[in-house]
């Protein structure tokens, strides 16, 4: 009997992936993926637990949900609700005291046992002398979960592939050491296998993930230890496999073979997303980014050298504790200084349990919210300043998505950048999914590109 399984997403790429992967777990166990709430056997909201409050922006989604699972009650089928990721993790026996029609709570690293859980839920839910508690897996298992997978397949032309997980830098603003663990690195043999099997099931383009993914420094089939460079090197030898990217990254661990890889591997794609934080060494101290900015602008220079072309991008927190408004002025000059394609900036915000936290010499709110706003007007700016260097180039995307608009398909440039498409009929749009085709840059948008398919220009290219 087929059951209707919903997931509702939050947070980063590694979310997304771990969403897909549960999806694949529970398919044995008759569940399909909808994206239909109301009418789902089981839903699962993958928390995330970087932004502000985001522990209370579930428990407000849960509240909405409890209200469809009882209304469920009385007119057919239970409803089962789970709470995955982060904030399942941060949270455990907390989560089922203030939501106790919750039937799963289970962290980033026991999905693998999701239908374990979920027949063990059925058969509480069956019983006659019920409790309502929930079921907790929140256990940093000593067996890696990507050796209970079952085989990937690719939702699209674009997939998602995990290759570490975990962080063991301690960035004082940072939970992902506490929610995620330590780091983990797949073997070398386990990955291509996955890559193998998503390419062969339709991808076109893989997206290395991890915490801190160019640490990765995973079992090689030698059985020496590979890293990243030597991972992606391999991965470029799979056959139809046209494009490789990865992240996150941190500046201490961007070694010199990486960088060469950029240079060296064509498929490699020409971005490079690299967080700095701050531009103050007195900050990026505090931070414990364990790299000053000189470190960071001298990554960058060699990085070009490598890659001339490459477009790059970065993340940014104003107003960690102590910063001045001289430390956010260094901030300004590196960015200055740098030239981003994309950066993500945000206000800092204390989470719990962490050194940063305890910190004293909060920056106030308003000073926060006025930096941020600078801080973006110049970050717009430049990502404006970028993409508009694209109109009338002729660029290769890969078509991947639906777009807004009728006959209207989206993609993804070389250098990470939206490309809308229209197309003048259905035909055409159905034969360019899934490809890499030509486009010419018709305009350009503050967070996209539109463009027009070559053959819709005739002669044009």
């Amino acid at each position: 009997m087929t059951k209707s399984l919903y997931i509702k997403n939050f947070g980063c790429q590694m979310n997304a992936y771990d969403s897909k992967r549960m999806v694949d777990v529970l398919a044995p166990l008759g569940y399909c993926q909808s994206e239909q709430l109301e009418n789902a056997d089981l839903v699962i909201l993958n928390t995330c637990h970087i932004r502000e409050k985001a522990a209370e922006k579930i428990y407000s989604e849960l509240g909405r949900l409890r209200a469809i699972k009882n209304e469920r009650l009385e007119s057919g089928p239970p409803m089962m609700i789970g709470v995955a990721g982060c904030v399942a993790q941060a949270e455990g026996a907390e989560m089922l005291r203030r939501a106790p029609f919750v039937d799963l709570v289970f962290g980033p690293q026991t999905y693998h046992r999701l239908p374990e859980m979920v027949a063990r839920a059925q058969r509480d839910m069956g019983a006659k002398e019920f409790s309502g508690r929930g079921i907790i897996d929140t256990q940093f298992p000593i067996e890696p979960k990507f050796d209970s997978l079952p085989p990937a397949t690719s939702p699209g032309p674009s997939a998602f592939l995990t290759v570490q997980e975990g962080c063991d830098r301690f960035c004082t603003f940072c939970v992902v050491p506490y929610t995620r663990g330590a780091e983990f690195s797949r073997s070398v043999a386990d990955v291509i296998a996955e890559a193998v099997a998503l390419v062969d099931s339709g991808a076109r383009e893989l997206i290395l993930l991890g915490q801190n993914v160019n640490a990765y420094h995973g079992v090689s089939p030698a059985g020496g230890e590979w890293r990243l460079a030597e991972l992606i090197r391999e991965l470029a030898e799979i056959p139809n496999l046209e494009r490789l990217r990865y992240t996150t990254s941190h500046p201490r661990d961007m070694t010199s073979d990486l960088i060469r890889a950029h240079g060296e591997i064509e498929i490699l794609m020409p971005y490079l997303h690299l967080p700095v934080q701050s531009g103050s060494d007195r900050v990026l101290s505090a931070m414990n980014r364990q790299h000053t900015s000189e470190n960071y602008l001298d990554i960058i220079e060699a990085v070009r050298a490598a890659r001339p072309n490459i477009a790059l991008s970065s993340d940014f927190i104003v107003g960690h504790p102590g910063e001045t408004e001289e430390d956010f002025e260094d901030t300004l000059t590196l960015v200055e200084r740098v030239g981003f394609a994309q950066a993500y900036s945000f206000k800092y915000s204390p989470r719990p349990g962490t050194p940063a936290s305890a910190m004293e010499d909060i920056v106030t709110e308003d000073e926060k919210s006025s930096r941020l706003a600078r801080l973006q007007e110049v970050l717009n700016k430049q990502q404006s300043q970028f993409n508009e260097e694209f109109v009338g180039v002729v660029l290769p995307v890969l078509i991947d998505r639906k777009g807004r608009d009728e006959n209207q398909l989206a993609g993804r440039s070389p250098w990470m950048q939206a490309v809308h498409v229209d197309f003048d009929r259905p035909e055409s749009a159905q034969l360019a999914y899934g490809k890499t085709i030509d486009v010419r840059i018709m305009t350009a948008r503050p967070n996209s590109l539109a463009a027009l398919p070559l053959n819709k220009l005739g002669s044009a290219g």
